[in-house]
């Protein structure tokens, strides 16, 4: 099958989303984990920002990177012609 340049592009930006995303998910898991002591001098509502971010932060990060993707590619997949359509 051949590809058209649509393909490509849509290709394209589907890399460039995903590259961002797990670029920030690898700040979220991993510096935060890396600095968790300097961060555990900054409090919020009591408690130190690094057992926030374990707890409860990097999980809604996790939930937002997801939801972005799908609206994103959603909207991609329309404007490219690659939608799945209504059954």
């Amino acid at each position: 099958m051949k590809l058209t340049q649509s393909h490509v592009d849509y290709w394209h930006k589907n890399l460039r989303l995903t590259a961002v995303l797990l670029a920030i998910w690898f700040v979220v898991t991993y510096l935060m984990a890396w600095f968790a002591i300097p961060l555990a001098e900054i409090k919020i509502f009591g408690w130190p920002l690094s057992f926030y971010m374990a707890a409860q932060g990097s999980l809604i990060v996790y939930v937002a990177i997801i939801g972005y993707y799908a609206r994103t590619m959603r909207k991609a997949d329309i404007e490219h012609g690659v939608h799945e359509g209504e059954e």
